[in-house]
């Protein structure tokens, strides 16, 4: 009877032993499903999923390097292509006014006074300026 009796005491602890492995699996499985679990596990696997991606890009950016550097350029222009049209024919205005000032500064300081007077007659020679229309 006693030998019943240890195995009835030993099978009710391991009874209860398999009751309190399945309350802790139980109550994992619960926290695992709340909403802020399920958000924090999203977040992990997103920000996992973005650095996965990032690395690709830069391995990809280390392989390709002008390709990738003109497309990037590409596309920047023809985001900005409204304010490119907008802005353009004044800038190169501007720049256009520009290298006619720095011609006219050039001829101005290479121009001598020998260089101004022909040696035959003596005459005056004046500089010739770049017509703006004709460059267009």
């Amino acid at each position: 009877m006693a030998r019943t009796r240890n195995r009835l005491i030993a099978a009710a602890r391991r009874s209860m032993l398999q009751r309190a492995e399945l309350h802790r699996r139980l109550n994992v499985a619960k926290a695992a499903f709340t909403p802020g679990a399920l958000v924090d596990r999203g977040k992990y696997r997103v920000n996992a999923k973005i650095d996965d991606t990032a690395h690709a890009v830069r391995q990809q950016f280390r392989e390709n390097r002008l390709p990738i550097a003109l497309a990037a350029v590409a596309g920047l222009a023809w985001l900005l292509r409204e304010p490119i049209k907008e802005h353009a024919p004044r800038l190169t205005r501007k720049i256009q006014d520009l290298a006619n000032a720095v011609t006219d500064r050039l001829h101005l300081a290479n121009n001598t006074p020998a260089d101004e007077t022909d040696a035959d007659d003596g005459e005056y020679i004046e500089p010739v300026e770049n017509d703006d229309e004709a460059v267009q």
